[in-house]
């Protein structure tokens, strides 16, 4: 492909074993790429789900002494009272928009697709879910926590997705984003949207990383909100 309107490869994806009938996007952590959970998903795939892990383009992150690094935005600080890079979190929200819409262009309707991301990665996801007019078939929110929580609800009195389901998943060990923060937004996630469908759990010792108990909540989460359909 020609142009050099983006600097950032093309995202790393896990095509279905058949015809994909369902997507997930996974949006990874700071300072990572798609590769190791277009690893991870291709471990615990299912024939029908096509998993689609893009790479943040590298940017100056101030959190960690303005290196560049893959980052979906820029973070100031890890504390709640932390100034938040707003500008920053809606551009990108419009740029995993604009990857969802794609999928719907190729086939797969919005209401088949699961967003979900690690850490700033699910953050992301968490904003871009609340804020769309695309009705996702839910989120995955990985050790991470609620971007611009203040906006809410006035940000998603336009979203399609006041029903969705989310699994948010978190260690209790996690020394980078504390176990009170994910705690904490799962409280908000079930003012913001249907709390009935809000699942939060915690995974006993686990730090800021993901764990293969968690890996197997995922699979199931997946399986329960993408079915096979009809004949497949």
């Amino acid at each position: 492909m020609c142009g050099n309107n983006m600097s950032t490869p093309l995202p790393a994806i896990v095509p279905a074993a058949r015809k994909a009938t369902a997507a997930v996007i996974f949006l990874h952590g700071l300072g990572d790429s798609g590769h190791g959970w277009a690893e991870a998903f291709a471990g615990i795939k299912i024939p029908h789900v096509k998993y689609i892990c893009p790479h943040a383009p590298n940017m100056p992150v101030s959190l960690n002494m303005r290196m560049s690094m893959p980052s979906w935005f820029d973070i100031y600080g890890l504390s709640p009272e932390a100034e938040e890079d707003e500008a920053g979190i809606k551009r990108a929200s419009d740029h995993i928009k604009a990857l969802i819409e794609q999928e719907v262009k190729n086939g797969i309707p919005s209401h088949r697709i699961i967003l979900g991301g690690f850490s700033q990665g699910g953050a992301l996801s968490l904003y871009t879910a609340l804020t769309t007019q695309q009705k996702l078939a839910g989120v995955l929110a990985l050790s991470c926590w609620l971007p611009l929580r203040n906006s809410f609800p006035q940000a998603s009195a336009g979203s399609a997705n006041k029903d969705m389901h989310l699994l948010q998943c978190h260690g209790d060990a996690d020394p980078l984003v504390p176990f009170s923060f994910g705690s904490r937004t799962a409280e908000k996630m079930k003012s913001l949207i249907n709390p009935a469908n809000v699942t939060f759990k915690s995974y006993h010792g686990l730090p800021h990383s993901a764990c293969p108990e968690e890996m197997v909540d995922v699979k199931r989460f997946i399986e329960k909100q993408l079915p096979a359909i009809g004949d497949e």
